[in-house]
């Protein structure tokens, strides 16, 4: 116990060391998510006139999509500067974010937040699981994937995608509320 004791004490620290102030940012991924993200807030104002807000919902998961979708709130990201803000309640989200296979518990419940999310609204499932070909895939306790329950407009493939992959996503979700439909031929009696 002493010897465990004095090796907590004089062991350094296992952190990595902070940029010094005046270094320049690393170049690559940090100008990327600077630009898509502002090409992200400049389409959901122009959709919106406002930012976007997100629900997120755990459908059966096991937790791994949920730990990439919370580093967009955290200091390396930091995706609320580009105007995408999380809400507790469906009723403020503009998007659901499902993850994981949706489990036979969860199946009403991610019905009924569907149902409480004003319209617009847009569903986009994220990861392998809620696209239906994850690992949980053909278990005995799910339904299957996010589509088999609400409609999806999107669906982010990955085990668990990166954070760069979801602010993509949701840029591609944008590109496709603001593109113009084809118009429909009239049908003739």
């Amino acid at each position: 116990m002493r010897t465990l004791l004095l090796r907590s004490l004089f062991a350094r620290a296992v952190t990595v060391a902070a940029p010094r102030p005046d270094a320049p940012p690393p170049p690559g991924e940090d100008a990327i998510l600077t630009e898509l993200g502002k090409a992200l807030e400049v389409r959901a104002r122009r959709l919106f006139g406002r930012s976007i807000t997100i629900r997120e919902v755990d459908a059966g998961s096991c937790n791994g999509c949920e730990l990439e979708i919370h580093a967009l709130n955290n200091a390396v990201y930091d995706v609320e500067r580009f105007g995408i803000k999380f809400a507790a309640s469906p009723r403020h989200a503009d998007v659901l974010l499902v993850t994981g296979p949706v489990t036979h518990n969860m199946w009403v419940a991610l019905e009924r937040t569907y149902a409480a999310t004003p319209d617009p609204k847009w569903v986009v499932a994220v990861g392998d699981c809620a696209a239906g070909c994850g690992v949980f895939a053909d278990s005995y306790a799910t339904v299957g994937s996010v589509e088999k329950v609400v409609p999806v407009d999107l669906v982010i493939k990955g085990c668990p995608p990166k954070p760069i992959d979801l602010v993509k996503g949701l840029l591609e979700l944008m590109d496709r509320a603001t593109a113009k439909p084809a118009a429909k031929p009239v049908a003739q009696a």
